[in-house]
């Protein structure tokens, strides 16, 4: 924006008016606002290097809507006016220095120099796990595995051309391979199945040392429970409550659900009587779902089922492309409008805005029984949208809800006001680009 200014205005010895006003206020609130918008435009999540045309795409996308929101709020608020020419020169720099700034990303980022150099210590199932990760996540490409140092007695689940067969100490090995990272990778440790010395040497020389669970926290975003133990769990920071931030996030639930309340109040009148059009009532759909604490509370959605989709009496899986969705029912689920009554929910006191997705019981106690850890995620409040939600696909089984489980672990372990403005503007990104659910 100052750039804009400096072209506009100073380009033939022109000062600014004194209706101006201060730049930096201005400049501030363009670019918060830019980065926002490229935030739910998924501009910041590794998807958006899967290629040049993505990419220009939602950087389109994203400008068109900074250029539309900005001219509300300078219509809104003429204190803020800078005038039509040095906005779209600002607008025009800032799009100029992203595509350029992205295209050096998209060129360079793949170079081994920029890339973090980790050895992973094992070989069996859990270190299979770090390949699949790197095989299947496109922001696992900042990373370069240089190998997997098997130890003795283990069952080799990795290619043996990844493996490192070397007889060397660990430090040396370390320092051959100049290695930045040690990923701990192994099931069992007793009897001497981890070199803790030779780890120890490594620490001190500056090579960071880890454990597989805080690994995928840190690249993926998840707790991976084949990886978890009760141990970590334990002595791990994070998984912290208390009366301060419950109240914050109180406080936060209350405003977003009454501003939510209020903007989409047309939205929820439209789709109410389009249910009715469609298949008569009722219009919402009531259901006994799991909360906080394990405690059980009523969920209102609008219905986007047959009336009859359950008139066996038997719970059944919500399926991607389930037949017993009606038409509407299929566009509002798409796009979230059935959610939107949980707004009532959030008022209430029962859900918060963000948090773990809640479940009817008789899955809940089903899945307690069939994966470790599963209660875990009623520590929290559960929420409208989630960290699960928005980086995940659509799950209707129980190899899906371990899954889920792993990112919902995620968030109640590191839950603070930032992740959940974070999980909202993603929330946004889901419903444009029809990722999740």
């Amino acid at each position: 924006m100052y750039l804009g200014v400096t072209v506009r205005f100073f380009e033939q010895g022109a000062t600014p008016p004194s209706s101006f006003g201060p730049l930096f206020p201005k400049a501030m609130l363009f670019s918060v606002v830019m980065l926002l918008i490229m935030t739910a435009f998924g501009m910041y999540d590794g998807g958006w290097m899967s290629g040049a045309r993505v990419v220009l795409l939602r950087i389109g996308a994203s400008f068109l809507t900074g250029f539309v929101v900005m001219s509300q709020l300078f219509y809104l608020f003429p204190d803020l006016l800078l005038g039509r020419g040095v906005f779209l020169f600002s607008l025009a720099f800032a799009l100029i220095g992203i595509i350029t700034i992205r295209f050096i990303f998209l060129r360079w980022s793949n170079h081994a120099s920029f890339k973090k150099r980790i050895l992973v210590l094992g070989s069996g199932s859990r270190a299979a796990k770090v390949e699949h990760f790197l095989q299947t996540v496109p922001a696992a490409r900042s990373l370069n595995v240089i190998g997997y140092l098997p130890l003795q007695g283990s069952h080799h689940y990795v290619e043996h051309a990844r493996l490192l067969h070397d007889e060397t100490s660990l430090s040396a090995i370390a320092y051959k391979y100049n290695i930045d990272e040690i990923v701990i990778a192994v099931r069992d440790r007793r009897d001497g199945g981890l070199p803790v010395a030779e780890l120890l040497e490594c620490k001190l020389r500056g090579v960071n040392v880890m454990e597989l669970s805080s690994f995928f926290e840190r690249e993926n975003g998840q707790l991976q429970i084949e990886s978890l133990n009760a141990s970590w769990i334990i002595l791990s920071e994070g998984f912290k409550q208390g009366l301060a931030r419950d109240t914050v996030k109180r406080i936060f639930d209350l405003l977003v659900s009454l501003f939510m309340m209020a903007l989409t109040l047309p939205i929820m009148l439209v789709a109410a009587l389009a249910i009715y059009l469609e298949s008569g009532g009722p219009v919402l759909y009531r259901q006994e779902r799991v909360g906080q604490h394990n405690q059980p509370f009523t969920i209102f959605k609008f219905r986007s089922m047959r009336c009859d989709a359950e008139k066996d009496g038997k719970p059944r899986w919500a399926g991607k492309d389930d037949d017993r969705t009606t038409r509407v029912g299929r566009f509002i689920r798409r796009v979230r409008i059935d959610e939107l009554p949980q707004l009532f929910n959030v008022f209430m006191g029962q859900m918060s805005f963000v948090g773990p997705r809640p479940e009817r019981p008789f899955f809940v106690d089903e899945l307690s029984k069939q994966i470790p850890y599963y209660n875990s995620r009623h520590i929290v409040k559960p929420g409208i949208t989630g960290w699960a939600q928005v980086r995940y696909a659509y799950g209707a089984s129980v190899e899906d809800a371990i899954e889920k489980l792993q990112y919902d672990l995620y968030y109640v372990k590191n839950h603070t006001l930032f992740l959940d403005f974070m999980v909202l503007f993603q929330t946004i990104q889901v419903v444009l680009w029809g990722k999740g659910q």
